[in-house]
């Protein structure tokens, strides 16, 4: 039965659904099936720690100790002694965030996310209690979402917004940060770094290799194996082996390798036609089924590495962390071997590219303020915004559109935004817009930023050998 449809003429659907019952029940599901994206790329590397503890791969280690005895500090744990024994103990209780229900696996597992527990302030969790939207699990959470929007279930708009509200706590600390944290401790923190951005980082003279998606357990892999490989490379006749970043794998390898943007969610067809993009490597999410008919078109080798992300005509290759090296190698080969495969009347290589700095992790943003005032390093931003120089802070994440192509709605938003002395934090397709613009660079703070935010920028800039 369904979808529900209303018109002016019949304001309820044959069942008696209203709009708001309509809007709230799509809502709910929809923010369910982000949920699952988001906590699924943080399973992989929750199960990845596991593994790397266990002894079951040496393909990956441990580059932030600190932070990951931090966290089991934070979760009440021992945080001392080897360290493969921290990170066992730390996996277990981030993996207790998808499996909790209620106490039922052991006493000791909370009645709520261990990744909110530790991560959200004591009075957003006192106001989320106080609304009964305090997550059990990620598993139970999303389950349920997809239950209640079911045909006959919950008709209240208000009950259905309040679950939406409890999946999306699901999402931000059981998916983001709980990825965002376990990625730093196994590919190390953030700092800031300098690269560029467009598609002018393609180099005809190097074997290319986009990676796409999401989860760095592959990029990370494709790039250190590219570098190893140049030797091959050149047997080919090619310089050496280029890889860069489309999407967030793009912004995974920016922040911590400095390897280029090549551009965002509408530019992975692009890229293509370019004629030198040797091979296209993805995993999950934001990937185009495109792809494989663009590539067909030219040398380009698609290749798939997620059993439930497959493109009819690419290369499927299975990437498992036991094994990630030798498919890293093998990637890399398919690439060298397209390259002798170019059609040289095919090549258009854009030379638009742009300077950008990023990196900006909690930890490179609290050294960055350190340098004005090294005992208590946040006081500076906390001034800024209690003064008013700061009016306040945006967070700008998502995709490009192609509704309102050509509209540069990214790049006017966050324009807009600085001239009113707001600051910007974003990632994502953003990021790739904002670099492209010339927004991620000193120079535009002189450009764009309101007077005010403009002199607390630079008094940082200065502080750190960034002025414009």
């Amino acid at each position: 039965m369904g979808p529900c449809r209303i018109t002016p003429k019949a304001p309820k659907g044959i069942c008696g659904a209203t709009a708001d019952q309509i809007v709230a029940r799509n809502l709910l599901r929809t923010v369910a099936a982000g949920a699952t994206c988001h906590t699924d790329h943080a399973k992989e590397v929750v199960l990845a720690l596991l593994k790397i503890a266990e002894g079951k791969t040496s393909a990956y280690g441990i580059k932030d100790a600190a932070k990951l005895r931090n966290f089991a500090k934070l979760l009440g744990k021992n945080s001392t002694g080897p360290i493969k024994k921290v990170a066992k103990t730390v996996a277990l209780e981030a993996l207790e965030d998808f499996r909790r229900q209620e106490g039922l696996f052991h006493a000791a597992e909370g009645d709520y996310l261990n990744w909110l527990h530790i991560r959200a302030t004591k009075e957003r969790i006192k106001k989320w209690k106080e609304l009964g939207i305090l997550p059990i699990s990620v598993d139970s959470e999303t389950s349920h979402a997809l239950h209640q929007t079911s045909m006959g279930n919950d008709a209240d708009p208000m009950n259905l917004l309040l679950s939406t509200l409890r999946v999306s706590l699901v999402e931000g600390y059981a998916g983001l940060a709980l990825g965002t944290d376990i990625q730093d401790v196994i590919f190390g923190t953030p700092y800031l770094t300098k690269s560029e951005a467009n598609l002018g980082v393609l180099k005809e003279d190097h074997v290319n290799i986009i990676v796409h998606g999401h989860v760095p357990l592959l990029s990370e892999k494709v790039r250190e194996w590219a570098g190893k490989m140049t030797a091959a490379a050149k047997k080919v006749g090619a310089k050496g082996v280029n890889v860069v970043g489309m999407c967030c794998s793009g912004n995974e390898l920016l922040m911590r390798q400095g390897i280029p943007f090549a551009g965002h969610i509408m530019q992975q067809e692009l890229a293509l036609v370019t004629g030198v993009v040797d091979a296209t490597v993805v995993d999950m999410q934001c990937i185009y089924p495109s792809l494989q008919d663009i590539a067909s078109c030219y040398h380009t080798k698609l290749i798939t590495t997620i059993d439930f992300v497959k493109i009819p005509g690419a290369l499927h290759l299975k990437f498992e962390i036991e094994t990630a090296d030798k498919r890293a190698k093998q990637i890399i080969n398919e690439a060298i071997q397209a390259y002798t495969k170019r059609n040289k009347s095919k090549i258009l290589i854009p030379k638009e590219k742009t300077t950008l700095y990023a990196g900006f992790s909690v930890e490179a943003i609290t050294e960055a303020l350190s340098k004005l005032n090294k005992n208590k390093p946040l006081k500076p931003l906390v001034d800024a915004i209690t003064k008013g120089d700061i009016f306040g802070i945006v967070g700008i994440v998502g995709c490009r559109n192609p509704k309102v192509k050509g509209q540069k709605f990214h790049e006017e938003l966050t324009k807009i935004l600085l001239k009113n002395n707001i600051l910007i934090v974003g990632t994502g397709c953003w990021a790739h817009a904002a670099a492209q613009e010339g927004l991620m660079t000193p120079e535009a703070t002189e450009k764009y930023a309101g007077p005010k935010l403009k002199k607390v920028l630079q008094q940082i800039g200065k502080a750190n050998g960034l002025e414009a």
